[in-house]
């Protein structure tokens, strides 16, 4: 389709999964380096979805599927939050019949099918040399599929739950953390105006970094994390005497969203999933602050205490990047075009105990990413505990731990 013969070659990008602050930064520093280096640039919309909906016919109207990315396009959306490329969950590999599109339905019948050689098709048929996805694990769950069909893939991690497997670092992470510190401050007032406890409910499906950094950074007296199954009687039994032992008379727990009781399993909204087997989370946090107000007078003399209970939610997600969330981006965009112009591909760019880097693709299906109970979390105090700090990357938990 494309004319090649007066340019190195054809990058397309592509973002998947949840938005996170610090996507558009990312695009606009592949785009800007690609094009200064001979490169054309594509952005393929809608994650997986748009180049799963792509028509191979020159009079096609592709634009819901891909577009030309240009200096002057990611210049002013490389200044804001989300993604101007538009994102799904779209997983090709395990597509419903509903949802095959259309021109394809005679093709794809079963209940579940595999899209992908429609996908290399396409990729053939736009002329990309190097697909460069932008997501979590899911995401880049399959870009490593297509990695092993052939396809040049170089990676980049973002998610706010800063669980990707091999870095110590994603891009979402840092302005998530910012703005739970920030709201919690914000609502403290409120907790201690009223003596109240305050439950927050904050990001975290597998991994409970989101619940770890603000809590470390003094947010929260505790907080309850998807690796550890906690008891809820002793959960309130903490946060009455933080409250009572606190002078305005208030105190603050952050909530995983999957987090878990001893014995329970993770909540959910409702009994939908997205094609990556996932169900949408929701609803602990509101069970938590039930709880500890019924349970709250046996550890307070008798004395029901009243809970403040939050929700973030896309309250972190939406907005502008902050400073970490506009310099990493920049950063790994750079990373994956270094990786191109040397050739090298099946790569993921990564940040490690403080430097930039890139590690095997294949790490995203090979290992996970979790908080390391033994070294990060004290189990009886339910919050983080401090050792020593030497040596240790930004956000103090490694992508080995």
């Amino acid at each position: 389709m494309a004319n090649t013969k007066k340019i190195k070659g054809i990058i397309a990008i592509l973002t998947g999964g949840g938005d996170v602050p610090g996507l558009n930064p990312a695009i606009r520093a592949i785009t800007i380096r690609a094009n200064r280096e001979g490169f054309r640039v594509i952005g393929l919309r809608r994650g997986w979805a748009g180049i799963t909906e792509l028509v191979r016919d020159k009079k096609a109207d592709n634009s819901k599927s891909f577009m030309v990315l240009t200096n002057d396009i990611v210049n002013k959306a490389g200044r804001t939050g989300g993604t101007f490329l538009h994102s799904s969950r779209t997983k090709p590999s395990k597509m419903p019949k509903d949802q095959v599109p259309e021109h394809l339905q005679d093709s794809y019948k079963d209940e579940f099918n595999d899209l992908t050689p429609e996908i290399i098709k396409n990729l053939e048929w736009l002329g990309v040399d190097y697909l460069i996805p932008i997501g979590g694990d899911d995401t880049l769950s399959y870009g490593v599929r297509l990695y092993k069909e052939g396809v040049k893939v170089v990676a980049i991690p973002k998610t706010m739950d800063n669980d990707v497997p091999g870095t110590d670092y994603c891009i979402g992470f840092s302005t998530c953390v910012t703005r739970t510190i920030s709201m919690t401050n914000n609502l403290r007032t409120s907790a201690g105006s009223h003596e109240r406890i305050l439950v927050m409910e904050v990001f975290g499906r597998y991994a409970g970094f989101t619940a770890m950094l603000p809590a470390m950074a003094g947010a929260a007296n505790r907080c309850v994390i998807p690796e550890h199954q906690f008891d809820i009687k002793h959960l309130t039994e903490l946060l009455v005497q933080d409250r009572n032992n606190n002078p305005s008379k208030y105190s603050v727990v952050l909530v995983s969203e999957g987090a878990m009781y001893k014995g329970g399993e993770m909540m959910f909204q409702n009994s939908e999933k997205d094609m990556f087997g996932h169900a949408k989370l929701g609803g602990i946090g509101d069970v938590i602050s039930s709880e500890i107000k019924s349970h709250s007078a046996a550890f307070n003399k008798g004395k029901t205490i009243n809970v403040i209970n939050q929700k973030l939610g896309y309250l972190v997600r939406g907005g502008d990047p902050d400073a970490v969330d506009s310099i990493v981006p920049m950063a790994y965009g750079n990373l994956a075009l270094d990786l191109i112009l040397g050739g090298f591909h099946g790569r993921l760019v990564v940040l490690k105990n403080g430097r930039y880097d890139d590690v095997p693709l294949d790490v995203v299906t090979t290992s996970k990413k979790i908080v390391n109970i033994e070294k990060y979390y004290n189990i009886d105090r339910l919050r983080p505990h401090y050792n020593r700090f030497e040596m240790k990357p930004m956000f103090l938990m490694a992508a080995d731990s």
